[in-house]
């Protein structure tokens, strides 16, 4: 079992936040050129496998989040932003501002060709945004498409290939040249991090997308013939190690656009990609991978991961804004946000027109972030993994396809399953129709409606 508690990391967290400083603040300080005030940067960071109880700020008690949670602090907090149960739906989502039932059959590690213009990188790089992604590449097997991420609009990448090689210690990584020849030694989280601050630094004086797909926290790659590198320690790096090393990243890029100048010009997400693991690789016996479980204390309760789940365990996941001076500091919102809404917001930010015929299911929450708005969004969506595996082999799933419509307060299954989320946060007690209240009942046929809308059984 995996459990830990926040004593034994303050020290180190210290000297983490200390070199951060240090190699920030080690750069070239030239004076940036003006930028256009409609034009601000992006700092795009999508954590892999982190859940709402893993970070201080949302009350987790178990890993020391400081980099992370002084964002909250002098940011904007959502407390209900909802993605999809695993990696990949979630991406698709989020590149394209459309559910992943939208797409058809898409296959784990794959990307709908029809839809490679009209990413939010695409359409910010036709705007004038220089593009750089580093970090986990899920959408498609990069030694097959050595040009996919030109191809979904970045101009810059560095990115580990997707169940082709390792991604933490001596990492494969794939640059537009090729594979990387020159990570033995190294720590892909270190390498992703330094690709990210010096295309900041490169293009200071023109606004930027730069998109940091995490490899943490996620498990190291489980399906290839060898066994990926150990740590230098003998093991996998445990989930507390790796929530670690994230929260230290995060604190990297920080400094390097307060380095750099452009912290006022540049508006910083944090989102997690799903829920925390339900369970963890912490190392390879010969051929053969342990797993344990993994748990986490969060407002004085010890809770298992829900990654894979439609709960909010696994769909319910920590998102923050941050842009000194214009996003509001301090708040915690409540407006309601998924995966699809990232797209249309940075649009709308940049300044850039949405095609009236592109028919996204995103809705902006730019006037949120702007103090505009208390929410814009009135349901939100979440769906089952059903995209079959590469080659033609469907994962098992329910026949009607599992998948949700909810507010922040209610939530309904198209089995017919009913929660009242304030109630019943961890979904134990369904709401049958022959004991459902009138209100509730209400409740029911304005959720189903929506539901029926979105997905006609």
């Amino acid at each position: 079992m995996i459990l830990w508690d926040s004593g034994g990391w303050e020290e180190t967290m210290m000297t983490f936040a200390s070199i951060a400083l240090v190699v920030a603040s080690t750069m070239p300080m030239a004076e940036p050129a003006p930028q256009a005030a409609s034009k601000p940067n992006f700092l795009f960071i999508l954590a892999d496998d982190v859940g709402q109880e893993v970070l201080g700020c949302y009350g987790g008690q178990s890993y020391p989040t400081p980099h992370i949670d002084r964002l909250a602090q002098t940011g904007m907090q959502f407390d209900h932003c909802y993605s999809m149960p695993v990696c990949h739906p979630s991406r698709l989502a989020l590149m394209s501002g459309k559910y992943p039932f939208r797409h058809g059959q898409v296959t784990w590690g794959d990307y709908p060709k029809e839809g490679e213009g009209k990413t939010f990188a695409n359409l910010l790089a036709g705007a004038g945004y220089a593009t750089a992604v580093a970090g986990k590449w899920q959408l498609t097997l990069l030694g097959d498409h050595p040009d996919h991420p030109a191809r979904l609009g970045f101009q810059q990448w560095d990115l580990f290939g997707w169940h082709e090689g390792p991604r933490f210690y001596e990492p494969m990584i794939y640059r537009k040249e090729g594979v990387r020849p020159d990570t033995l030694g190294h720590y892909g989280p270190d390498l992703y991090v330094r690709s990210l601050i010096e295309f900041m630094k490169a293009h200071r004086d023109q606004p930027f997308l730069a998109y940091y797909p995490m490899a943490l926290c996620h498990e190291v790659t489980d399906d290839l013939e060898e066994p990926v590198p150990h740590s230098p320690f003998g093991r996998y790096d445990s989930y507390a190690e790796m929530v670690a090393e994230m929260d230290r990243n995060v604190g990297r890029l920080v400094a390097a656009l307060e380095a750099l100048k452009l912290r006022e010009k540049t508006l910083v997400l944090f989102v997690g990609d799903n829920g925390t693991p339900q369970t963890l690789i912490v190392r390879a016996e010969g051929k053969e991978l342990i797993k344990e479980p993994v748990y986490s204390r969060w407002h004085g309760q010890v809770l298992q991961g829900g990654k894979g789940k439609l709960t909010d365990g696994g769909t319910r996941v920590p998102l923050i804004a941050n842009w000194p001076g214009t996003v509001p500091e301090g708040v915690q919102s409540q407006a309601l946000v998924d995966f699809t809404d990232f797209m249309p917001t940075l649009l709308e930010l940049a300044g850039v027109p949405v095609s009236s015929d592109r028919s996204l299911d995103g809705v902006s929450f730019a006037p949120v972030l702007l103090g505009e708005s208390d929410g814009v969004r009135r349901f939100a969506y979440g769906e089952e993994a059903v995209l079959p595996k590469p080659g033609g082999v469907e994962p098992e799933r329910t026949s009607l396809g599992l998948h949700w419509v909810r507010t922040t307060d209610w939530k309904l299954y198209n089995d017919g399953r009913l929660y009242d989320m304030r109630q019943d946060p961890f979904e134990q007690r369904p709401i049958g129709r022959d004991q459902e209240t009138k209100a509730q009942h209400q409740i029911r046929t304005q959720l189903a409606k929506r539901q029926q809308q979105l997905r006609p059984e």
